[in-house]
């Protein structure tokens, strides 16, 4: 019998957030793999639980090192309980190898979910969230920032990324030289913890405040690119809606594929389908 890789997630700030199945998984796991030992050990003196597993580290500049030790005590049975310093495992965090070796290896894994800074800054962004896109880290180098900007000018679902305070307003400024001074966005500070902050405005706006200094980390949220409307003629819907049911959609999906692509109105779509049809 393998053992069973679990995926907790720590607490972003108030340890308060962790439910009964983390600390139960904290006080039953064979093995322990974490980030910082010294965060997980304060961590379970606040949750009152008692670690009674092997406690390894599992950080970016060690987890290919980890890897073998691990995988042999998973086949040999052992509960493997991988926690980083916040947040879910493989988020911009480390777990992505060992969750696909653990995989390959036909080892079970299962999660204990818990915060993620991802959605939990875009739940309190004031931005939309039916669509949305993680970009992860942006880039330290300025000329590669802007590049990944300039990629993102007409993404249209909400983006988020993780920037640290001391690069923020060179980041913010980047963002308002590419996407616009007036896209909406909001600056996500020490989420959950006392000096939590949420400042929403424009880009521009965004920079100027962070100009003058910001701590603590940070999760920036970005709307997405304004609906542009494309100007085309009745006849060119019409064509357009055709080569959609030509390819296999129904009228109606064919009629709402050409309304998201080129932003009219859906009654524009459908009276050009019409004219056509009697012309």
């Amino acid at each position: 019998m393998g053992g069973r890789l679990v995926l907790g997630g720590a607490p972003l700030g108030q340890p308060g957030d962790v439910g009964p199945r983390l600390r139960a998984a904290m006080a039953g796991a064979d093995v322990l793999a974490c980030e910082d030992t010294r965060r997980l050990h304060r961590l379970a003196a606040d949750l009152e639980v008692t670690l009674t597993g092997r406690v390894v580290t599992f950080h970016e500049s060690v987890e290919r090192a980890r890897l073998p030790g691990l995988l042999d005590a998973l086949r040999s049975g052992a509960t493997v309980l991988l926690l980083t310093d916040a947040g879910m495992p493989s988020v911009s965090d480390p777990g992505y190898t060992l969750v696909r070796a653990a995989i390959d290896a036909g080892v079970d894994v299962t999660s204990v979910p818990g915060p993620s800074a991802v959605t939990t800054a875009l739940a309190v962004s004031g931005l939309p969230v039916d669509r949305f896109c993680f970009e992860g880290f942006l880039p330290r180098k300025a000329g590669e920032r802007r590049s990944v900007f300039a990629a993102l000018a007409d993404e249209r679902r909400t983006m988020v990324f993780f920037e640290s305070p001391h690069r923020l307003a060179d980041a913010l400024a980047d963002a308002a030289a590419a996407l616009g001074g007036e896209r909406p966005a909001a600056v996500c500070r020490e989420l959950t913890k006392t000096y939590e902050e949420v400042r929403r405005g424009g880009l521009a706006e965004l920079a100027a405040w962070a100009a003058e200094g910001v701590k603590g980390e940070i999760t920036l949220v970005v709307g997405g690119a304004p609906q542009r409307a494309v100007e085309l003629t009745g006849p060119e819907l019409a064509a357009a809606v055709a080569e959609e049911e030509a390819a296999g959609a129904t009228r109606k999906d064919a009629i709402r594929a050409v309304v998201e692509r080129t932003g009219l109105p859906k009654r524009t779509v459908f009276d050009a389908v019409v004219a056509a049809k009697h012309t």
